[in-house]
């Protein structure tokens, strides 16, 4: 069962004992738990200034792909629409160019309307890890991950999602993110809890109800050392895509990070400092 919390900044989850322990997954440091999560509220902090200019250091260093423009697109790809010609364009729009040739016999270039392939704003949603084993230093990269993507894709959609034994949704998919909210956000939200990893990709899930699966993703930012909630597997791979990066700075399962790249379609990169967010961030979104 969820139980939803209000407050400033957004939703917040909070895990609820289920019945019948905890399961241990055989070949897996893992362990599976009746636990349910709960959405609550972030709570209220101090924000770290080194965090801040650690973002913006990532930041610099990140290069994400944009989507792919008509021309580069393959055929097929993108919805058709038609706009003035600019150039370059799929095919002319002989119906609607005609119209507007009956009002002005002698054309311009913008007279001329074309079909062209536009291709929606990609959908990412971005589930960051703050339980008790991201303490210290991970969970300052991470904070500083959430703010360098959330400037990096000011022109996408982003859902931010901030996880430990429950949950709290930093930005849902429908809101402009604010890269220094989002960080101010997650900085307020004190490192603790179990890990449940299958609760985010639920709601990752539910954010991306209605997304073309070509436009949409979501990123896994975990030690992935998950020892609340049922089997994550599952749920993984009724997701789009999924990519995985998982901090090998202190306590990790590689193999469940691996196993969740490859049940949800996605890549596995391990970070293994600040330095690697950047490269890992572009090598994913690169394909």
């Amino acid at each position: 069962m969820f139980e939803a919390g209000g407050g400033a900044g957004g939703a917040v989850l909070r895990a609820r004992p289920g019945k019948g322990g905890a399961r241990t997954r055989s070949g897996s440091a893992a362990t599976e738990t009746d636990d349910e999560g709960r959405l609550l509220s972030p709570e209220e902090g101090e924000v770290d200034a080194e965090v801040r200019r650690r973002a913006r250091e990532i930041a610099a260093r990140l290069s994400l792909p944009k989507p792919r423009s008509a021309r580069a697109a393959s055929r097929g790809a993108g919805v058709l629409a038609s706009r003035p010609y600019r150039g370059a364009a799929d095919e002319l729009d002989l119906d609607a160019t005609l119209e507007v040739l009956a009002e002005h016999p002698v054309p311009e270039e913008d007279d001329l309307v074309v079909r062209d392939r536009v291709r929606s704003p990609r959908a990412v949603v971005l589930l960051v890890d703050v339980s008790g084993s991201m303490k210290g230093e991970r969970v300052r990269t991470a904070a500083a991950t959430v703010g360098a993507l959330a400037a990096e894709l000011e022109q996408d959609r982003l859902a931010v999602i901030a996880f430990w034994s429950d949950a709290a949704i930093l930005n849902p998919l429908d809101r402009r993110a604010s890269a220094v909210g989002l960080l101010d956000a997650m900085l307020r939200i004190p490192a603790k809890g179990l890990t449940n990893v299958g609760f985010p990709l639920q709601l990752a899930a539910e954010q991306l109800a209605g997304v073309p699966q070509r436009d949409a993703r979501v990123v896994l930012l975990s030690d992935c050392v998950h020892n609340a909630g049922p089997d994550p597997r599952p749920i993984a791979a009724r997701l789009p895509r999924l990519d995985v990066l998982l901090d090998t700075t202190g306590e990790r399962d590689v193999r469940l990070g691996r196993e969740l790249a490859a049940a949800g379609r996605g890549r596995y990169r391990a970070l293994r400092n600040r330095f690697d967010v950047a490269p890992a961030l572009s090598s994913v979104f690169r394909t």
